[in-house]
């Protein structure tokens, strides 16, 4: 698993950063993205930010790519919202 945690001063360049994490993973705060992920996610994230946003971004912008694997993951306490998402839910 992946946290992405962002802070992009620029409204529009926020939005679309938003926009693009969103196609890989899910949103559990408003600049944090859970994502699932292999070497190739991995690797085609870093690709579209260094080749689409980096040039965007301004000095005091910031992006943070967390790797959480193996017995860590499995570490993840959650609360409230976030813990209520991984429950599997079958409606009838």
């Amino acid at each position: 698993m992946l946290l992405i945690s962002y802070d992009i001063s620029d409204d529009k360049v926020r939005t679309r950063f938003s926009k693009f994490l969103r196609k890989y993973g899910r949103r559990t705060q408003f600049s944090v993205y859970e994502i699932e992920n292999s070497e190739r996610v991995l690797y085609n994230i870093m690709l579209q930010i260094d080749a689409e946003f980096e040039k965007q971004f301004w000095p005091a912008d910031s992006v943070l790519i967390v790797p959480i694997s193996g017995p860590n993951e499995d570490k993840i306490v959650r609360y409230g919202y976030a813990k209520n998402e991984e429950l599997d839910f079958i409606f009838v």
